[in-house]
Protein backbone atom coordinates (compact mmCIF):
# COMPACT_ATOMS: atom_id res chain seq x y z
CA UNK A 1 0.00 0.00 0.00
CA UNK A 2 3.12 2.32 0.77
CA UNK A 3 4.09 1.43 -2.80
CA UNK A 4 1.01 2.77 -4.39
CA UNK A 5 1.00 5.87 -2.29
CA UNK A 6 4.53 6.85 -3.26
CA UNK A 7 3.13 6.09 -6.84
CA UNK A 8 0.03 7.87 -6.77
CA UNK A 9 1.88 11.01 -5.67
CA UNK A 10 4.40 10.88 -8.59
CA UNK A 11 2.16 10.66 -10.89
CA UNK A 12 -0.60 13.21 -9.78
CA UNK A 13 2.07 16.04 -8.51
CA UNK A 14 1.62 18.09 -11.58
CA UNK A 15 -2.08 17.04 -12.47
CA UNK A 16 -4.00 18.36 -8.66
CA UNK A 17 -3.07 21.44 -6.57
CA UNK A 18 -5.50 21.10 -3.94
CA UNK A 19 -4.13 19.33 -0.79
CA UNK A 20 -7.67 18.52 0.24
CA UNK A 21 -7.53 16.27 -3.18
CA UNK A 22 -4.53 14.55 -2.57
CA UNK A 23 -5.94 13.82 1.19
CA UNK A 24 -8.97 12.62 -0.53
CA UNK A 25 -7.45 10.47 -3.01
CA UNK A 26 -5.16 9.00 -0.62
CA UNK A 27 -8.21 7.67 1.54
CA UNK A 28 -9.42 6.19 -1.39
CA UNK A 29 -6.07 4.26 -2.08
CA UNK A 30 -5.99 3.18 1.27
CA UNK A 31 -9.83 1.66 0.51
CA UNK A 32 -9.83 0.51 -2.33
CA UNK A 33 -6.25 -1.12 -2.95
CA UNK A 34 -5.90 -1.61 -6.46
CA UNK A 35 -9.22 -0.71 -7.66
CA UNK A 36 -8.69 2.66 -6.35
CA UNK A 37 -5.25 2.89 -8.16
CA UNK A 38 -7.19 1.90 -11.17
CA UNK A 39 -10.04 4.46 -10.56
CA UNK A 40 -7.50 6.99 -10.48
CA UNK A 41 -5.78 6.14 -13.02
CA UNK A 42 -8.57 6.90 -14.98
CA UNK A 43 -9.74 10.42 -13.18
CA UNK A 44 -6.37 11.74 -13.72
CA UNK A 45 -6.57 10.75 -17.87
CA UNK A 46 -10.11 12.72 -17.69
CA UNK A 47 -8.49 15.32 -16.02
CA UNK A 48 -5.75 16.01 -18.38
CA UNK A 49 -8.23 15.59 -21.26
CA UNK A 50 -10.27 18.32 -19.55
CA UNK A 51 -7.53 20.66 -19.16
CA UNK A 52 -6.62 19.84 -23.13
CA UNK A 53 -9.97 20.22 -23.97
CA UNK A 54 -10.22 23.75 -22.43
CA UNK A 55 -7.37 25.82 -23.63
CA UNK A 56 -8.22 24.79 -27.08
CA UNK A 57 -11.83 25.95 -26.62
CA UNK A 58 -9.71 29.08 -25.73
CA UNK A 59 -7.54 29.59 -28.21
CA UNK A 60 -10.25 29.43 -30.53
CA UNK A 61 -12.53 32.06 -29.36
CA UNK A 62 -9.68 34.59 -29.00
CA UNK A 63 -10.42 37.38 -31.77
CA UNK A 64 -13.67 35.33 -32.49
CA UNK A 65 -16.75 38.38 -32.46
CA UNK A 66 -19.64 37.32 -30.63
CA UNK A 67 -22.91 37.85 -31.66
CA UNK A 68 -24.32 39.53 -34.89
CA UNK A 69 -21.75 41.90 -35.69
CA UNK A 70 -21.21 43.97 -38.74
CA UNK A 71 -19.84 41.90 -42.11
CA UNK A 72 -16.56 42.39 -42.58
CA UNK A 73 -15.01 44.76 -44.80
CA UNK A 74 -13.08 43.99 -48.26
CA UNK A 75 -9.51 44.14 -48.47
CA UNK A 76 -8.45 47.31 -50.09
CA UNK A 77 -7.36 46.71 -53.73
CA UNK A 78 -3.47 45.84 -54.21
CA UNK A 79 -0.90 47.22 -56.49
CA UNK A 80 -2.07 44.15 -58.82
CA UNK A 81 -5.52 44.73 -58.96
CA UNK A 82 -6.32 46.36 -62.59
CA UNK A 83 -9.89 46.84 -62.32
CA UNK A 84 -11.38 50.35 -63.18
CA UNK A 85 -12.16 52.76 -60.56
CA UNK A 86 -14.85 54.85 -61.47
CA UNK A 87 -13.84 58.92 -61.25
CA UNK A 88 -15.60 62.38 -61.83
CA UNK A 89 -17.19 63.22 -65.25
CA UNK A 90 -18.24 58.93 -65.75
CA UNK A 91 -20.98 58.38 -67.17
CA UNK A 92 -23.45 55.28 -65.34
CA UNK A 93 -25.83 52.84 -66.52
CA UNK A 94 -27.41 51.97 -62.81
CA UNK A 95 -30.19 49.05 -63.04
CA UNK A 96 -31.92 47.86 -60.02
CA UNK A 97 -33.60 43.79 -60.99
CA UNK A 98 -37.35 44.42 -61.15
CA UNK A 99 -37.93 48.01 -60.06
CA UNK A 100 -37.31 49.95 -62.91
CA UNK A 101 -38.20 52.86 -60.95
CA UNK A 102 -35.06 53.03 -59.20
CA UNK A 103 -33.19 52.30 -62.24
CA UNK A 104 -31.22 55.01 -64.41
CA UNK A 105 -29.38 54.96 -67.36
CA UNK A 106 -27.70 57.66 -67.54
CA UNK A 107 -25.86 59.21 -64.33
CA UNK A 108 -22.91 61.34 -64.25
CA UNK A 109 -20.40 61.60 -61.13
CA UNK A 110 -20.40 64.97 -60.48
CA UNK A 111 -16.81 66.73 -59.80
CA UNK A 112 -16.68 65.89 -56.09
CA UNK A 113 -17.14 61.76 -57.19
CA UNK A 114 -20.61 61.62 -55.80
CA UNK A 115 -24.06 60.48 -58.04
CA UNK A 116 -27.53 60.51 -56.59
CA UNK A 117 -30.13 57.78 -57.45
CA UNK A 118 -34.15 58.19 -56.87
CA UNK A 119 -35.70 57.79 -53.12
CA UNK A 120 -32.46 58.27 -51.20
CA UNK A 121 -32.00 61.85 -49.59
CA UNK A 122 -28.04 61.64 -49.37
CA UNK A 123 -25.68 61.40 -52.25
CA UNK A 124 -23.98 58.19 -52.78
CA UNK A 125 -20.15 58.04 -53.48
CA UNK A 126 -18.79 56.33 -56.94
CA UNK A 127 -15.92 57.80 -57.12
CA UNK A 128 -12.85 54.88 -56.15
CA UNK A 129 -15.17 52.24 -56.34
CA UNK A 130 -15.23 49.13 -59.08
CA UNK A 131 -18.54 49.12 -60.34
CA UNK A 132 -19.42 46.19 -58.62
CA UNK A 133 -18.57 47.79 -55.02
CA UNK A 134 -20.93 50.84 -56.27
CA UNK A 135 -23.48 47.92 -56.94
CA UNK A 136 -23.34 46.57 -53.83
CA UNK A 137 -23.50 50.02 -51.92
CA UNK A 138 -26.79 50.98 -53.36
CA UNK A 139 -28.02 47.64 -53.05
CA UNK A 140 -27.76 48.12 -48.99
CA UNK A 141 -29.30 51.69 -49.48
CA UNK A 142 -32.55 50.41 -51.28
CA UNK A 143 -33.03 47.42 -49.00
CA UNK A 144 -35.10 50.00 -47.05
CA UNK A 145 -37.64 49.80 -49.98
CA UNK A 146 -37.22 46.23 -51.54
CA UNK A 147 -36.49 42.84 -50.73
CA UNK A 148 -32.76 41.53 -51.23
CA UNK A 149 -32.21 43.97 -54.34
CA UNK A 150 -30.34 43.13 -57.06
CA UNK A 151 -28.01 46.17 -58.22
CA UNK A 152 -25.91 45.83 -61.50
CA UNK A 153 -23.83 49.06 -62.18
CA UNK A 154 -21.80 49.47 -65.69
CA UNK A 155 -19.48 52.28 -66.60
CA UNK A 156 -21.44 54.07 -70.31
CA UNK A 157 -18.89 56.55 -70.85
CA UNK A 158 -15.00 56.87 -69.62
CA UNK A 159 -14.32 60.05 -69.04
CA UNK A 160 -12.63 60.54 -65.59
CA UNK A 161 -9.24 58.98 -66.66
CA UNK A 162 -7.60 60.77 -69.90
CA UNK A 163 -3.77 60.12 -70.43
CA UNK A 164 -1.65 61.75 -72.95
CA UNK A 165 1.75 60.52 -74.69
CA UNK A 166 4.11 63.19 -76.48
CA UNK A 167 7.39 63.26 -77.21
CA UNK A 168 9.48 61.01 -79.15
CA UNK A 169 7.13 58.56 -80.09
CA UNK A 170 5.55 56.65 -83.26
CA UNK A 171 2.00 57.70 -82.64
CA UNK A 172 1.50 60.25 -79.94
CA UNK A 173 -2.24 60.60 -78.47
CA UNK A 174 -4.60 61.40 -75.71
CA UNK A 175 -5.97 57.99 -74.47
CA UNK A 176 -9.29 57.36 -71.87
CA UNK A 177 -8.26 54.30 -69.86
CA UNK A 178 -10.88 51.72 -68.65
CA UNK A 179 -8.82 49.93 -66.33
CA UNK A 180 -5.41 50.37 -64.78
CA UNK A 181 -2.67 50.34 -67.62
CA UNK A 182 1.04 50.44 -66.28
CA UNK A 183 4.06 52.38 -67.85
CA UNK A 184 5.30 50.37 -70.17
CA UNK A 185 1.77 49.22 -71.95
CA UNK A 186 1.04 52.75 -72.45
CA UNK A 187 4.25 53.23 -74.57
CA UNK A 188 3.63 50.47 -76.48
CA UNK A 189 -0.58 51.61 -76.86
CA UNK A 190 1.71 54.17 -78.41
CA UNK A 191 3.59 52.73 -80.72
CA UNK A 192 7.03 52.37 -78.82
CA UNK A 193 9.80 55.24 -78.64
CA UNK A 194 11.00 56.38 -82.01
CA UNK A 195 14.22 56.53 -83.51
CA UNK A 196 15.29 59.69 -81.97
CA UNK A 197 13.90 59.21 -78.52
CA UNK A 198 16.53 60.38 -75.84
CA UNK A 199 17.36 58.19 -72.62
CA UNK A 200 14.73 58.60 -70.56
CA UNK A 201 10.76 58.87 -69.64
CA UNK A 202 8.88 61.91 -67.98
CA UNK A 203 5.66 61.50 -66.29
CA UNK A 204 3.82 65.07 -65.48
CA UNK A 205 1.30 64.61 -63.17
CA UNK A 206 -1.11 67.00 -64.39
CA UNK A 207 -4.20 65.59 -62.92
CA UNK A 208 -3.15 66.92 -59.61
CA UNK A 209 -3.95 64.95 -56.29
CA UNK A 210 -7.01 62.10 -57.05
CA UNK A 211 -9.85 61.92 -54.87
CA UNK A 212 -8.78 58.41 -53.87
CA UNK A 213 -5.50 59.37 -52.37
CA UNK A 214 -5.02 58.87 -48.83
CA UNK A 215 -3.41 62.35 -48.84
CA UNK A 216 -0.21 60.99 -46.96
CA UNK A 217 2.18 61.39 -50.22
CA UNK A 218 4.07 64.90 -51.27
CA UNK A 219 1.75 65.82 -54.43
CA UNK A 220 4.46 68.60 -55.09
CA UNK A 221 7.20 66.03 -55.01
CA UNK A 222 5.70 63.58 -56.99
CA UNK A 223 3.86 65.97 -59.60
CA UNK A 224 7.03 65.39 -62.09
CA UNK A 225 8.89 62.13 -62.08
CA UNK A 226 11.48 60.67 -64.47
CA UNK A 227 12.36 57.14 -65.22
CA UNK A 228 15.28 55.43 -67.19
CA UNK A 229 13.59 54.57 -71.07
CA UNK A 230 16.17 51.29 -70.96
CA UNK A 231 14.49 49.98 -67.35
CA UNK A 232 11.24 50.88 -68.46
CA UNK A 233 11.72 48.98 -72.00
CA UNK A 234 12.65 45.79 -69.91
CA UNK A 235 9.75 46.11 -67.19
CA UNK A 236 11.32 47.12 -64.28
CA UNK A 237 8.92 47.19 -61.67
CA UNK A 238 10.42 50.17 -60.16
CA UNK A 239 10.54 52.19 -63.40
CA UNK A 240 6.43 50.79 -64.17
CA UNK A 241 4.65 52.23 -62.32
CA UNK A 242 0.52 52.55 -63.16
CA UNK A 243 -0.34 55.90 -64.80
CA UNK A 244 -2.66 58.26 -62.82
CA UNK A 245 -5.81 60.19 -64.74
CA UNK A 246 -4.51 63.27 -66.39
CA UNK A 247 -0.60 62.03 -66.71
CA UNK A 248 1.41 63.21 -69.48
CA UNK A 249 4.03 60.80 -70.37
CA UNK A 250 6.72 62.62 -72.33
CA UNK A 251 9.79 61.36 -74.55
CA UNK A 252 12.18 63.98 -74.69
CA UNK A 253 14.28 63.62 -78.12
CA UNK A 254 17.73 62.64 -77.74
CA UNK A 255 20.36 65.49 -77.90
CA UNK A 256 21.83 65.71 -81.58
CA UNK A 257 25.25 66.43 -83.24
CA UNK A 258 25.16 67.27 -87.02
CA UNK A 259 27.18 65.93 -90.03
CA UNK A 260 27.56 68.04 -92.70
CA UNK A 261 30.02 68.69 -95.94
CA UNK A 262 31.60 65.64 -97.83
CA UNK A 263 30.20 62.82 -96.51
CA UNK A 264 27.84 60.16 -97.98
CA UNK A 265 24.81 61.00 -95.86
CA UNK A 266 25.01 64.21 -93.88
CA UNK A 267 22.27 64.13 -91.12
CA UNK A 268 21.74 64.66 -87.92
CA UNK A 269 22.40 62.11 -85.21
CA UNK A 270 20.84 61.48 -82.19
CA UNK A 271 22.89 61.24 -78.94
CA UNK A 272 21.83 58.16 -77.43
CA UNK A 273 24.85 56.96 -76.15
CA UNK A 274 28.04 58.59 -76.27
CA UNK A 275 29.48 59.82 -79.47
CA UNK A 276 32.91 60.61 -81.14
CA UNK A 277 33.80 62.00 -84.45
CA UNK A 278 34.67 58.77 -86.26
CA UNK A 279 31.63 57.18 -84.79
CA UNK A 280 29.31 60.07 -86.36
CA UNK A 281 31.07 59.97 -89.59
CA UNK A 282 29.88 56.46 -89.96
CA UNK A 283 26.84 56.73 -89.21
CA UNK A 284 27.08 59.34 -92.29
CA UNK A 285 28.01 56.50 -94.60
CA UNK A 286 31.86 57.94 -94.63
CA UNK A 287 33.73 60.52 -95.97
CA UNK A 288 33.14 61.24 -99.82
CA UNK A 289 35.99 61.46 -102.31
CA UNK A 290 38.24 63.99 -102.41
CA UNK A 291 37.68 64.52 -98.48
CA UNK A 292 40.44 66.74 -96.37
CA UNK A 293 40.51 64.00 -94.00
CA UNK A 294 43.23 65.43 -91.76
CA UNK A 295 41.25 68.75 -91.54
CA UNK A 296 38.06 67.76 -90.47
CA UNK A 297 36.09 70.62 -88.05
CA UNK A 298 34.13 70.36 -84.91
CA UNK A 299 32.27 73.59 -84.59
CA UNK A 300 30.87 73.76 -80.56
CA UNK A 301 29.02 76.39 -79.26
CA UNK A 302 30.33 77.19 -75.97
CA UNK A 303 27.44 76.64 -73.00
CA UNK A 304 25.92 80.07 -71.91
CA UNK A 305 27.16 82.50 -74.81
CA UNK A 306 27.31 82.68 -78.51
CA UNK A 307 31.19 82.68 -79.13
CA UNK A 308 31.88 79.19 -81.10
CA UNK A 309 35.02 76.84 -80.81
CA UNK A 310 36.57 75.29 -83.98
CA UNK A 311 38.22 72.07 -83.13
CA UNK A 312 40.23 70.44 -85.86
CA UNK A 313 41.23 66.85 -85.90
CA UNK A 314 42.56 64.41 -88.27
CA UNK A 315 40.66 61.29 -88.64
CA UNK A 316 43.28 59.55 -90.91
CA UNK A 317 45.29 59.52 -87.64
CA UNK A 318 42.58 58.70 -85.59
CA UNK A 319 42.03 55.33 -87.26
CA UNK A 320 45.42 54.41 -87.08
CA UNK A 321 45.50 55.25 -82.96
CA UNK A 322 47.84 57.81 -83.37
CA UNK A 323 45.09 60.84 -82.29
CA UNK A 324 42.22 61.39 -79.73
CA UNK A 325 38.84 60.43 -81.23
CA UNK A 326 37.25 63.15 -79.53
CA UNK A 327 33.61 62.61 -77.89
CA UNK A 328 30.88 64.93 -78.97
CA UNK A 329 28.82 67.13 -77.15
CA UNK A 330 25.20 68.23 -77.82
CA UNK A 331 24.20 70.26 -80.66
CA UNK A 332 28.61 69.72 -81.94
CA UNK A 333 28.74 70.02 -86.02
CA UNK A 334 31.15 67.90 -87.95
CA UNK A 335 32.15 69.26 -91.22
CA UNK A 336 34.27 67.34 -93.46
CA UNK A 337 35.79 69.73 -96.04
CA UNK A 338 36.91 68.88 -99.13
CA UNK A 339 40.39 69.26 -101.15
CA UNK A 340 40.56 72.88 -102.58
CA UNK A 341 40.88 72.74 -106.22
CA UNK A 342 38.65 70.05 -106.17
CA UNK A 343 35.86 71.52 -104.30
CA UNK A 344 36.81 74.20 -106.97
CA UNK A 345 36.04 72.14 -109.81
CA UNK A 346 32.65 70.05 -107.96
CA UNK A 347 31.31 73.72 -107.09
CA UNK A 348 31.61 74.56 -110.68
CA UNK A 349 30.40 71.30 -111.98
CA UNK A 350 27.49 71.82 -109.89
CA UNK A 351 26.39 75.09 -111.25
CA UNK A 352 27.80 74.27 -114.94
CA UNK A 353 25.54 70.86 -115.38
CA UNK A 354 22.18 72.00 -114.41
CA UNK A 355 22.15 74.73 -117.16
CA UNK A 356 23.13 72.59 -119.56
CA UNK A 357 21.00 70.41 -118.91
CA UNK A 358 18.29 73.54 -119.53
CA UNK A 359 19.83 73.90 -123.29
CA UNK A 360 17.19 72.50 -126.28
CA UNK A 361 18.74 69.64 -128.49
CA UNK A 362 19.66 70.05 -131.66
CA UNK A 363 20.54 67.65 -134.53
CA UNK A 364 23.61 68.51 -137.13
CA UNK A 365 22.83 67.32 -140.36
Amino acid sequence: MKKDVKKFNRHTSNAIVNSRDIRAWRLLLSVGGACGVLVLAAVIVSAQQTKVAAAATAGSTVGTPQGDGPTPTKPAATTTDTRYRIGPGDVLDVRVARAAELSRDTVRVDQGGMIRMPMLDEDIRAACLTEGELGENIAKLYRKYKNNPHVDVFVKEFQSQPVSVIGAVKNAAQFKLQRRVSLLELLTFAGGPSDAAGQNVQIVRAGGPSLCDSGSGDTENNAFVNYKLAEVLRGMPEANPFVQPGDIVSLPPADQVYVIGNVRQPRAVPMKEPLTVSHVIAMAGGTGPASKRDKIRIIRQLPGSTAKQEIVVDLAAIEKNKAEDVVLMPNDVVDVPTSGTKSVLRSLLGAVVPSVGQLPVRVIP
